[in-house]
């Protein structure tokens, strides 16, 4: 480790409240802007908004839409784990797999409000517990992130060569940005290889660690092991859209469901950036899928974090007993 990079601390720099100021801005426009929608068709039913969108929640089996959205939840958090166990076993430390479950589940308490700062809170979690240099599992934390750039990509392009003629015009875009992808993957790994000697200096930063040990390989391996969630996640969201009365084929969850997990990123309150995407993207049900994105996202982020009460108990133990 640099002289430049300390180890992780508990303490946090405190967001600007700028940044704080400019999320709950986009949240108000996203909420509003959806407002405007539902109540267009309101209107045209002759009821009020709070009116239509109960008689939407009240035509949903949610007893069904259980049965799908826990065993699912349950299923992304091992898959979860999973890669998370990979990437620190690779760069970090020897940690068995169960070791990491309340690693990733304890974190996911804090992505309520951001996925990001979740991450974070991993590595300062095993830089506390098993004396990891804080900014080399920094880096681990960073090499899922790019990984998961590098398969919802993949992933966007297959779903968009299947299902192109039934997805909304805009998503002609998506072959263009997979191509910029891959040159970027391309001359990301030809600069971390070496093969590319400028900036040197920079590579050779602990938070980079990551990224200058893995091959090629690591990355298409990450890739390989999350993509059972993409594709569990294809089939509960198709089922579960057409529990609000809206049909989608599984080829068209395919190309939609990066995008929205993309938008699922963006760490705006309530992930209306999300719920956006989808009016956007199904714009003749606006209030079922306004109700969809709503109850889906915000399930799933908090029975995550449920998950992760379940294992509190002992992620305190292991940091503090």
């Amino acid at each position: 480790m640099t002289d430049d990079e300390p180890t992780i601390t508990g303490a946090r720099a405190p967001t600007p409240l700028w940044q704080r100021a400019l999320l709950w801005l986009i949240t108000i426009l996203c909420f509003a802007w959806l407002y405007t929608r539902i109540d267009t068709a309101a209107a045209r039913a002759g009821l009020t908004v709070a009116s239509y969108m109960l008689g939407v929640f009240a035509s949903v089996s949610w007893g069904t839409w259980l049965a799908l959205m826990i065993p699912y939840s349950i299923f992304f958090f091992l898959v979860d784990s999973t890669v998370v166990w990979r990437v620190v076993t690779w760069f970090n430390a020897r940690v068995r797999w169960t070791g990491i479950l309340p690693i990733r589940a304890s974190a996911y308490i804090i992505s309520i409000v951001n996925e990001q700062v979740g991450k974070g809170a991993m590595a300062l979690y095993l830089n506390r517990r098993d004396g990891v240099p804080g900014w080399e599992v920094g880096s681990s934390m960073l090499f899922i992130m790019f990984c998961e750039l590098l398969y919802l990509t993949f992933w966007a392009n297959v779903g968009y060569a299947m299902a192109a003629d039934t997805l909304p015009e805009i998503f002609g875009l998506v072959p263009w940005i997979g191509l910029g992808v891959l040159l970027l993957f391309i001359l990301w790994v030809a600069y971390f290889r070496g093969i590319i000697p400028a900036g040197g200096k920079l590579r050779e930063r602990s938070i980079l660690k990551a990224f200058r040990e893995a091959s090629p390989l690591r990355y298409v391996i990450v890739a390989a092991i999350r993509s059972p969630a993409l594709l569990g996640a294809v089939l509960v969201y198709t089922l579960a859209l057409r529990l609000f009365g809206v049909e989608a084929s599984f080829l068209d969850m395919l190309g939609v469901l990066p995008v929205i997990f993309f938008a699922a990123a963006i760490p705006t309150p309530m992930r209306a950036a999300a719920i956006t995407i989808w009016v956007v993207l199904f714009p003749d049900n606006a209030a079922q899928l306004s109700a969809f994105g709503l109850v889906m996202h915000n399930f799933f982020i908090f029975f995550n974090a449920a998950i992760g009460l379940l294992f509190l108990r002992r992620a305190n133990r292991e940091l503090f007993g």
